[in-house]
């Protein structure tokens, strides 16, 4: 009985130590964060330019935090802050959210006919902010996007060789020490696989995706409440 009793108490606070629904600072958030601030930071050409980085995957989701890990990279989706993608044959917007540049290349959404629900986008305004706030539209050279962004300038010649492409993702090895705590005995020489996948920014939900909202789901997940969260 009493050893039952022990093992009851260890659950009990394993439960209310990592299963709250507002999940606390680990090792696993903290590195999340610091790609998220790598990415952030990096340098451009174009200086009115910045990557808007998110962290995505089984860091930000996974509610628990288990005795035994099972975060193996992590998995930071970004946007640049001069481009937005539109649904084709739409009007481009007059009004942006505030992180947007002042001036933005527009690219729409065109179906590709073979795969269906993959697409390719292809540039067809520029968004010049008005003194009043509000964008003007003007028509440019239609010019398909490409796949991938070269992020090798992003992140300087020293990291780019620790770095691979594996489908839309850089995927890179990142050293811990040298930006956490630059004691290589504390952590024993760790390091950490980064997922970097560019991506573009569309304020509607895109019409190849309209039948996610209703489809069915097995076992009611995600709930009703996380797919009007997903859409907005």
């Amino acid at each position: 009985m009493a050893d039952d009793r022990f093992k009851e108490e260890i659950v009990t606070r394993f439960l209310l130590r990592t299963c709250g629904t507002g999940q606390r600072m680990n090792v696993n958030s903290l590195v999340s964060s610091l790609g998220c601030l790598v990415i952030a930071n990096c340098p451009h050409t174009d200086e009115t330019r910045c990557n808007i980085p998110l962290s995505t995957g089984s860091v930000p989701e996974f509610y628990i935090q288990p005795i035994l890990s099972c975060v193996g990279d992590f998995d930071i989706m970004f946007h640049l802050s001069n481009q937005l993608a539109i649904p084709a044959g739409t009007a481009p917007p007059t009004q942006l959210p505030g992180d947007f540049d002042n001036v933005v290349r527009v690219f729409e959404i065109i179906d590709d006919g073979r795969f269906p629900g993959y697409v390719y986008l292809e540039s067809s305004y520029i968004l010049k902010k008005c003194i009043e706030g509000d964008y003007i539209a003007e028509r440019c050279e239609r010019k398909s996007a490409s796949k991938f962004v070269d992020m090798r300038h992003m992140f300087g010649r020293r990291l780019s060789q620790r770095s691979a492409m594996h489908g839309p993702a850089r995927v890179k090895i990142v050293p811990v020490i040298p930006y956490i705590l630059r004691r290589q005995q504390r952590f024993g020489g760790w390091s950490f696989s980064f997922d970097q996948v560019y991506c573009m920014r569309c304020l509607s939900w895109p019409t190849q995706a309209a039948a996610w909202p209703t489809r069915h789901r097995n076992y009611g997940w995600p709930d009703s409440a996380t797919v009007a969260r997903v859409i907005s």
